[in-house]
């Protein structure tokens, strides 16, 4: 039965073919122009969201491991708001000393795409590494009487504007994936913006909504207890976590891709010694079999992407999600 809709609540000295370049980069690099060792002091790694979410706990994974390879303390600050942005933008214009990193996550594409900022999503940032990957899983309440995401779709269309798709808020990963969803169903849903993904999983439970793309490690209790019910992974391919559960692309949507992801950046100008030695220590980390199993048993992989790669993954990452928002016609409220 379906429930009512309430309102919810970078110290080898490199070539660099400009005089314009050198001097920003020496300018960028007082540590290594005073002669002093990097790292000297802790450093911090913002991640733009609250505490307690994924990509807070890939910062709380790395760092402690950064720390002992690097011989200091490396610190996790949560700086959340308005989707990642405040973060990001304290980043972007902190001194690139090699003190301050930022972990990004699939918001840092998606943004860019809503709004104008005051940074850039690559030019703003020295890239150092992308580090891991997750599956989303488009699930619904298991009082809903659908079994498939067909059988979703085949109620969506005889009830149009009532089913409600639930999500993190405005621009969030879990959003663009449900306006994915929707844009290539043709079907016509209220999509309600919560201020974070646990309360909107707590009103999935409940069948306020009807459908929310959340995260697989938050889907798999709830879907093994039978309170809620997946209907299609959004990656590539099944998850191993979840292997009878088959992808959106498989159950009737063929192109449809939405995966969360994690890189490690810094603000812009960071000399390229300390860029070139942390993406060398996040490689070897994620290369432990201990850090592996660890995703893993999270719902995630690791994804490690060089410098270069990774700036080749966001450019893709903002063309897609650009392409997403104009089909959908996505504004910022």
């Amino acid at each position: 039965m379906i429930q009512p809709f309430h309102r919810p609540r970078a110290c080898v000295v490199r070539v660099v073919q400009s005089a314009s370049l050198l001097a920003a980069a020496l300018a960028a690099a007082p540590a290594l122009a005073q002669g002093e060792a990097w790292p000297a002091k802790p450093i911090r790694m913002v991640v733009p969201f609250a505490a307690g979410g994924g990509t807070d706990m890939v910062g709380r994974v790395i760092a402690p491991r950064l720390a002992e390879r690097l011989g200091r303390p490396v610190l996790v600050e949560n700086r959340g708001g308005a989707g990642a942005v405040i973060g990001t933008q304290l980043v972007a214009r902190a001194v690139p000393d090699g003190y301050t990193l930022l972990v990004v996550d699939t918001a840092h594409t998606i943004q860019p795409v809503l709004q104008k900022l005051d940074y850039d999503p690559v030019k703003s940032f020295s890239l150092i590494a992308s580090m891991v990957k997750g599956d989303t899983v488009l699930t619904a309440p298991a009082s809903l009487p659908v079994a498939t995401l067909q059988d979703f779709i085949v109620l969506s269309r005889a009830k149009p504007g009532t089913l409600v798709a639930g999500t993190a808020g405005l621009g969030s990963s879990g959003h663009m994936g449900v306006e994915l969803f929707r844009v290539m169903a043709k079907i016509d849903m209220v999509v309600a913006h919560y201020k974070g993904g646990g309360a909107a999983t707590t009103d999935l439970l409940g069948g306020q909504i009807h459908l929310s793309s959340i995260t697989i490690q938050a889907v798999i209790p709830h879907a093994k207890a039978g309170r809620l019910r997946a209907l299609g992974v959004g990656g590539s391919s099944r998850s191993p976590l979840m292997p009878e559960v088959p992808t959106v692309d498989e159950a009737g949507l063929p192109g449809y891709l939405t995966t969360g992801w994690r890189g490690l950046v810094g603000p812009a100008g960071m000399p390229v010694p300390i860029v070139d030695r942390l993406t060398g220590e996040v490689r070897s980390i994620l290369a432990t079999e201990e850090v592996r199993a660890h995703f893993t048993n999270n719902g995630m992989e690791t994804d490690y992407r060089s410098p270069r790669d990774f700036a080749a993954y966001i450019a893709d990452e903002l063309r897609r999600w650009q392409a997403v928002v104009q089909k959908a016609n996505i504004r910022l409220e």
